[in-house]
């Protein structure tokens, strides 16, 4: 049972060599100072005008690793006098091919945890996926060994022996993907002391307070936009932050000219920027919006050429979930932001807003009651990831605590 090594870069590597390795290397600390350099550096290559620029994401990954950002992830991890803190052990990561940066914000955060770490890197990897795993062989050049000894990414086939194997050594599996991904990982026995932690399937909603579009200055709304396009267009909209449906709260006949606006505004920031909708995606788009339309769940369907497609919803609560393709949004009407708890549930995740005040947005809150959306943040703030994602306070679920009374 061989596996490709991608970082650090070597030959092809028994599995069983590979555990024996990590199970050999030195312990790291939570917060090990050797591995604070590390990614320091590795972010300092992501953030290089050239590769930002090419891979806008891969510049807000170069910020979440900053130093600034590491100290206030490690700051979460203080415990009082009794506590002391201590890795988790051997984590194993299994990411999405369709979102290929998410592997590095999983594996910093345990690896800050001081946790030896395997990450299965899918051989469908390409693109941004491709110069992260460049920038950190690069970085290590100047690290500590004990780097190489301790983290691990590899790349293997469809190898059921391979994935029990790291299942079995590992003390935290963590999944991200399909729920039908999550079900097969999960054939997979770990021993009795170890976990999962899942990010099975999610949905993602945007709200647009009509009362605050309307009070926005042409400046902000048209910023508004150029932050709706970040957080749906990058990563074809198949994020699970992406938002995939559009709500307008507040007077209806305003919102139909509020709508109006948006959607002429997205479609010319879709054009400046460039984006290009390949003729499959387009064929796609036109296949699933008319499938929503035939299900009864839109009566009008609007394209802006491939780039944007707008369906308008007869109820706001038949919202579908799945991915219609990217620039695909449904749009419903609520009177109350407030509304949007009769029917969030525990697969939503995101909200993305604009124009709305703190008051409204926490009463929202107060009203889901955690049994739906997770995350409240601007438009722009959909993909930026976090120390506490889908609920899990990520740092303290790398971790474990030791405490001692006296």
């Amino acid at each position: 049972m061989k596996v490709a090594q991608r970082f650090p870069e070597g030959a092809e590597i028994e599995v069983a060599d590979l555990l024996d390795e990590l199970a050999a290397a030195d312990r790291l600390t939570v917060g090990d100072p050797r591995v604070v350099d590390f990614l320091v550096r590795f972010a300092r290559k992501l953030l290089a005008p050239a590769v930002a620029r090419r891979y806008p994401e891969l510049a807000s990954l170069g910020f979440f690793l900053r130093r600034g950002e590491i100290a206030k992830v490690l700051a979460r991890l203080e415990g009082g006098e009794d506590e002391l803190r201590f890795p988790r052990g051997l984590v194993f990561h299994v990411p999405p091919a369709n979102v290929d940066t998410i592997f590095v914000y999983s594996w910093a955060l345990s690896a800050l945890a001081g946790n030896p770490n395997v990450v299965r890197i899918s051989s469908r990897s390409a693109g941004a996926a491709e110069v992260v795993l460049e920038a950190l062989n690069e970085s290590l050049g100047e690290a500590d060994p004990i780097i190489a000894r301790t983290q691990r990414m590899i790349t293997y086939g469809r190898d059921d022996a391979v994935t029990a194997a790291l299942s079995a050594a590992c003390e935290l599996r963590v999944i991200w993907g399909g729920d039908a991904s999550v079900n097969a990982l999960r054939a997979h026995p770990l021993k009795p002391s170890a976990r999962d932690l899942t990010f099975p399937d999610r949905a993602s909603f945007a709200a647009v307070s009509v009362a605050g579009w309307l009070a926005a200055s042409p400046e902000q709304r048209r910023d508004a936009v150029v932050g709706f396009y970040n957080d749906s267009y990058w990563f074809d909209q198949a994020a699970c932050s992406s938002p995939r449906t559009l709500f307008w709260v507040g007077d209806r006949d305003a919102a139909r000219a509020a709508r109006d606006e948006f959607r002429t505004l997205l479609a010319e920031v879709v054009a400046a920027k460039g984006f290009v909708v390949e003729p499959a995606m387009a064929v796609q788009k036109r296949v699933s919006a008319y499938g929503v339309a035939a299900e009864g769940l839109a009566d009008r369907i609007r394209f802006d050429g491939n780039g944007v497609a707008t369906l308008e919803l007869v109820e706001p609560s038949a919202v579908p979930r799945e991915w219609l393709g990217v620039g695909t949004f449904p749009q419903g009407d609520l009177a109350e932001l407030t509304d949007l708890a009769a029917f969030a549930g525990r697969k939503d995740q995101t909200l993305s807003v604009f124009g709305f005040d703190r008051a409204e947005l926490l009463e929202l809150a107060h009203r889901l009651g955690g049994r739906g959306i997770d995350r409240i943040v601007p438009f722009g703030s959909a993909l930026s990831f976090a120390a506490i994602w889908d609920g899990y306070d990520l740092p303290a679920e790398f971790s474990r605590l030791t405490t001692v009374t006296t």
